[in-house]
């Protein structure tokens, strides 16, 4: 049987989300919403690639 993990992953999942909501926002005032959306994507990405390769560092 396998031993349960000694740690709890973090998840970055709300950056992704969070970017794509807030780039589409911000590109509604600036007229531009879907290149704006996917700026904030990248964004988010980023942020949760960010999250994932400390929280892999760690354990």
């Amino acid at each position: 049987m396998a031993s349960p993990p000694t740690k709890n992953p973090v998840a970055g999942g709300f950056f992704i989300a969070a970017g794509m909501l807030g780039g589409a926002v911000l590109g509604t005032f600036r007229g531009q919403p879907s290149l704006y959306m996917v700026i904030g994507l990248g964004i988010g990405c980023a942020i949760a690639l960010a999250i994932w390769l400390i929280d892999r560092a760690r354990g």
